[in-house]
This record gives C-alpha cells, sequence and structure tokens, in this order.
C-alpha cells in the first residue's frame, strides 16, 4: 500500500501554488492581466482548484485546517502583490 507523508502532501501543494504563481508571474509580462478579461477567469479557476485540493487533503486528515488556511493565504497575498504591481506599472504609464 502507498504511504503518504504530511511533507510529501505538503510539498505537493506547495508544486501547485508555484504553478499559480509562475502563470501570473509570466503573464505579468505580456500586461495581460490589465487587459484580458478571460486571464483573471484562469486564475480564479486555478485557485478554485488549489483550495478544492487543500480542502481534500485536509478531509482525509493529512494537513490541518490552520495549514490549508495558511496555504490559500500564502497564494492570494502572492497573487494581490503581482496585481498591485501591474496596477500600479499601469497607473505610472498613464500619468
Amino acid at each position: 500500500m502507498l504511504e503518504i507523508s504530511k511533507e510529501s502532501i505538503l510539498s505537493a501543494l506547495t508544486v501547485e501554488a508555484n504553478k499559480i504563481k509562475h502563470l501570473l508571474t509570466n503573464q505579468r509580462n505580456h500586461q495581460c492581466i490589465a487587459q484580458c478579461k478571460a486571464f483573471e477567469e484562469v486564475v480564479d479557476t486555478q485557485m478554485f482548484g488549489f483550495s478544492k485540493q487543500v480542502e481534500f487533503a485536509q478531509s482525509i486528515g493529512l494537513i490541518n485546517r490552520q495549514e490549508g488556511l495558511d496555504m490559500i493565504i500564502e497564494l492570494e497575498k502572492e497573487l494581490n502583490k503581482v496585481y498591485n504591481m501591474v496596477y500600479q506599472e499601469e497607473k505610472d504609464a498613464g500619468s
């Protein structure tokens, strides 16, 4: 039987969070964030999927509720930083 450790779950969830950050960071370079509503839908979908993965890991007892919340909050903070940078750059360019 396959044995799953808490560390392997946290590592897998971190990899998924990093994929979302990478997606957003790459698109930032193309200014799609500020101009493309479809991109926001992709990010929302990715965040929803990530939250479901975290929820599943919690439901089977591999991580606790606080660990799951911390991961989601950290990812949301990172995404907000990127959004704020893009919007500040747009604002500065328009001045």
